[in-house]
């Protein structure tokens, strides 16, 4: 993968500041540390920091068409590209890399805004039309690549930015941070951005399956953004019975083979986390099978008896005949990842365990390795988390429909949590936005109750009455018509997939270390396969991912395919143990907290006395250690943005200026902006 990064005059035809984009693509630099290129035109400016996977020798970005009046700029792995390259041959066009980046501004000549559906893989990329003055911005139909926008008014017009990464944005000194309470209040509701909002006022990540479309005209430009694909299942009722079991499996191992077989392409070698559970072992046991041999693989090591999967892992690395590269994690390491955790993500991050995968990442980087496959995406199409039997066991309290015992409960436990200010009606408003009962509310709802529990007055107030639910536009329409289950699958898909495993547990700490993950879960095939299946092939009785694990028996022994699903995570505990980092409680401080003015400095600090007090492993116990753990994430994305005199922590918006510095130095061709980095330093 990639970093990008550009800007558009919305108003004149004014070239770009001196030294802005090259002050955006140093800021990408880990993205893309193999090279850079550029476009600028009138009113426009492109840039890209590559990451050389396929085509290495000959795969520079920009990258246009024949006559050079299309160009594009791209970030991900387009895995049909041979096949693609071919149809477009046979038509005429005429390819001068074998890099699979060229293929977009030739279907884009066929095709216009119709080339989304032969574009097929993880991807974002900008695409600026010549001829038709038009600009084109678009991601990947599961948001597996990231890319954010802004408009930003000027002495010199008014601009639209993108990136890759929100700190390319800051870079170019035309984009100040300042906090978004609507972000943070979203962390506090799904523990993840799943996009519009970001934690930053008026930056916004465009969604999955959607693209910008912005047309030059007579006066200011027109944006329109635009969906080309959305998550869809069939009608209740009318999903594929597979009666024909060994048809059924037979049709999902050939989906899926060949999924793992697309995203073995590369020029480089390619490598596979291993959790031993059933998915990533699947991938691991398909990737083996096709190559002949076995293929390198890396697993973590939690440092907690409760939470070691090193063992399970184990038993399917030597059954497959890898030598695993174990990576240890623990309650030091989080502490000490943190910081660059968050830089990474660019929000506040509340789940512990992504630590560990930046740490994983980071050993693949040193190993020396550029591509590793993940098994991200089978929960989300197969019911793999435990919310989903939650949810099946509380539907057997309303065997009488109208009674809703089930909901009654719901709202009983609610107000049971002792949090003053909880809202039982609330659950019902959450319902009624996402079309129903569903599954992922049954845990992430709850969670919401470390907001009248930390918030500061002044947040309160400032959010109002707004649900962030509201602002998901979720297809209601479609969903109302779809089994309850595909219902919650599709709010995962929607919320935890791009905003959290996707994000903070994917891409971001990647590409941090400069390694692109790949997903044959979140394949286009595979997606539409399972989604036409019936409920009882993704999830039986109290039994998950059912036909996965049918499929699993044929190539692992059966210990690893009927494992139970086990919640990768690491223990919270280390923001609330003795000997603790001085940052923590500088961050924790009243004084610090009086700055922010999210959270209530009283709040916090008796529910930290009171948690000490809490029985391991209760439920209250678990949401009020992640609520602490996301003030702590809240307070330090804060410090580190937007103003650094919370702790004895260096901020890391002097480090995004001071690379722009670097790279836009005099000597190489332009010169950097003065007067403009400033702001944000």
């Amino acid at each position: 993968m990639c970093g990008i990064a550009g800007l558009f005059n919305l108003t004149n035809e004014m070239p770009p500041p001196i030294g802005v984009l090259e002050a955006m693509a140093g800021a990408l630099y880990h993205r893309g540390p193999d090279e850079d290129g550029f476009l600028i035109q009138p009113g426009l400016g492109l840039a890209s920091r590559r990451l050389s996977i396929v085509g290495i020798d000959n795969g520079k970005q920009p990258i246009s068409n024949e006559d050079r009046t299309v160009h594009v700029v791209f970030n991900g792995e387009l895995f049909d590209h041979p096949e693609e390259r071919e149809q477009l041959e046979n038509l005429g066009h005429r390819f001068r890399t074998g890099c699979d980046t060229e293929i977009i501004p030739h279907i884009w000549e066929e095709k216009g805004e119709g080339m989304f559906p032969h574009l097929r893989g993880q991807f974002a990329f900008a695409l600026w039309d010549e001829k038709e003055q038009c600009l084109i911005l678009a991601r990947d139909r599961f948001g597996i690549c990231p890319l954010f926008w802004t408009r930003q008014k000027t002495s010199s017009g008014e601009w639209l930015l993108f990136a890759s990464e929100i700190k390319a944005l800051f870079a170019s000194g035309l984009v100040a941070p300042r906090a978004d309470e609507r972000g943070i209040n979203h962390v506090f509701t799904y523990f993840a951005l799943p996009g519009p909002v970001t934690c930053f006022a008026g930056i916004k990540t465009l969604l999955p399956g959607h693209y910008l479309s912005i047309q030059r005209g007579r006066e200011l430009a027109s944006v329109r953004d635009k969906v080309y694909w959305q998550i869809d299942f069939p009608d209740r009722g009318e999903e594929e019975a597979g009666d024909n079991a060994r048809r059924t499996i037979d049709g999902f191992e050939e989906v899926f083979v060949a999924a793992v077989n697309r995203r073995l392409r590369a020029d480089v070698p390619v490598v596979s986390y291993l959790s031993g559970g059933v998915d990533s072992s699947l991938v691991v046991a398909v990737a083996c099978r096709l190559r002949g041999k076995p293929i390198p693989t890396f697993t973590i090591q939690i440092r907690d008896r409760d939470l070691d999967e090193t063992a399970e892992a184990n038993l399917v690395a030597d059954f497959l005949g890898s030598k695993p590269n174990v990576v240890p994690f623990g309650a030091a390491e989080t502490l000490q990842i943190y910081p660059r955790l968050t830089e990474a993500s660019e929000m506040p991050v509340i789940d512990t365990s992504c630590g560990a995968l930046m740490l994983l990442a980071q050993q693949v980087h040193y190993e020396g390795y550029k591509v590793a496959l993940t098994g991200e995406g089978a929960d989300e199409w197969l019911a793999g988390y435990p919310w989903y039997k939650v949810h099946r066991l509380l539907g057997f309290l309303d065997v009488v429909p109208q009674w809703k015992l089930s909901t009654r409960l719901r709202q009983w436990l609610v107000k049971r949590s002792g949090v003053a200010g909880s809202k039982p009606e609330l659950l019902l408003r959450m319902q009624d936005a996402v079309g129903g009962p569903n599954a992922w509310l049954d845990i992430y709802g709850p969670m919401s109750l470390n907001k009248p529990r930390f918030y500061s007055q002044h947040m309160l107030e400032k959010l109002g009455d707004h649900l962030p639910y509201d602002d998901l536009g979720l297809n209601l329409e479609r969903a109302r018509r779809w089994h309850p289950l595909n219902r919650s699958l599709y709010l995962g898909a929607r919320v935890h997939l791009p905003g959290h495993l996707l994000c903070s547990k994917g891409d971001r700490v990647a590409m941090d270390n400069s390694v692109e993950t790949r997903y044959p879960f979140l394949d286009e095939g595979v997606f539409d396969f399972l989604a036409k299946l019936a409920p009882k092939w993704k999830m039986r009785g109290f039994a998950d991912k059912f036909i996965l694990r049918r499929l699993a028996e044929r190539w692992l022994p059966k210990a690893v395919a009927r494992r139970k699903k086990w919640m990768f995570r690491a223990p919270f505990d280390s923001f609330h143990a003795d000997n603790l980092p001085p940052f923590v409680e500088q961050l924790l401080s009243p004084e610090s907290l009086r700055k922010t003015s999210f959270f209530d400095s009283d709040r916090v600090r008796y529910w930290r006395e009171r948690f000490r007090a809490m029985r391991r492993g209760s439920f209250q116990r678990t949401f009020v250690e992640m609520g602490l753990v996301g003030v702590v994430a809240t307070q330090l994305w804060y410090h580190l943005f937007i103003d650094a005199s919370l702790a004895d922590l260096p901020g890391c918006s002097w480090k995004i200026a001071q690379t722009a510095k670097n790279i836009s130095r005099p000597g190489n061709g332009r010169l950097k902006v003065a007067g403009e980095l400033e702001k944000v330093e």
